[in-house]
């Protein structure tokens, strides 16, 4: 078919509009993507995951991955998927605080499906499956020894210093845990992991710095943590509870919520508020949607 030279002009103008409109979509959405991956570089972001009665907090700040405890073994596939969600190919710091299932769980599996630069753990062994696994999947890897007065950088702006344990020999096991602060600017971020009241007295006696804007509640808010004297020293807006629905030990304990109201804290929990992400900007701290980082 032969068009007209007037209907042939409007078609070549038709699909000249056609192409320019659908470049300058793509570059849209390009420049969009671009601006959320830009964003969550020059932020850090704090991730406590939802894995129910256990730990699992993911840490990303300067193109750097940090990992503090994998939950239980039922939750490796959750924190797996989780991690790759955020883009993590491999974890320049892990942690695990103390060898409880609920912590170090999930440890081996993310050790086979990571890898791993500095990997961070007190000097506790224990009987379970789960530390056996952990010890089994590191092989020739050196474990770094967990343990107050252990600092390292998350690039720039970024430090980490382990506050606890400070002792060899305790009767429970929480209280190995490693205790990081972080600071990132003018921000601060405090993980007890299940350290307890005989730790956060050491912590206290050794006169660290223990002020934080948000603090992650020691043993999944149970009583046998956050001591009053603790809580004056540290002073934060935010506390994050991580603790499964209905669980069998009734965390977190009434009284220490009852606490933390009285003192006017922003209280999130994972039972409640599902996995929650923190976003500082090295001055000002935001909780925001897990999938819009």
């Amino acid at each position: 078919m032969i068009f007209p030279r007037k209907h042939f002009k409007f078609i070549l103008l038709s699909l000249f509009l056609i192409i320019t409109l659908t470049n300058c979509s793509n570059i849209k959405k390009e420049s969009t993507s671009y601006s959320s991956n830009n964003s969550s570089n020059n932020n850090l972001l704090v991730h406590y995951i939802d894995v129910g009665q256990a730990d699992s907090i993911l840490i990303q700040v300067n193109n750097k991955n940090m990992l503090i405890d994998a939950g239980n073994k039922s939750d490796s596939d959750k924190v797996i998927s989780y991690l790759k969600q955020q883009g993590v190919e491999k974890l320049d710091y892990v942690v695990a605080t103390h060898p409880h299932e609920d912590h170090i769980g999930g440890m081996s599996d993310i050790i086979k499906k990571f890898s791993i630069i500095d990997f961070y753990a007190p000097k506790k062994t224990n009987t379970t499956k789960s530390f056996e696994n952990m010890i089994s999947a590191l092989k020739d890897k050196k474990i770094k020894i967990a343990t107050a007065g252990v600092k390292f950088n998350l690039g720039d702006n970024t430090i980490c210093e382990m506050l606890a344990p400070n002792s060899k020999n305790y009767e429970e096991i929480n209280n190995y845990s490693a205790v990081i602060k972080l600071t990132y600017g003018n921000t601060k971020f405090l993980f007890m992991g299940d350290a307890e009241k005989l730790s956060e007295d050491e912590i206290l006696t050794n006169n660290f710095d223990i002020s934080a804007d948000v603090l992650k509640v020691g043993h999944h808010g149970s009583s046998s943590s956050s001591s009053s004297g603790f809580l004056d020293k540290v002073s934060p807006k935010t506390v994050v509870i991580s603790a499964g629905k209905g669980n069998d030990y009734g965390h977190p304990h009434k009284e220490i919520l009852s606490e933390f109201k009285k003192r006017n804290y922003t209280i999130y929990r994972t039972d409640i508020d599902g996995t929650i992400v923190l976003l500082s900007d090295g001055k000002k701290i935001k909780k925001i949607n897990p999938s819009s980082k």
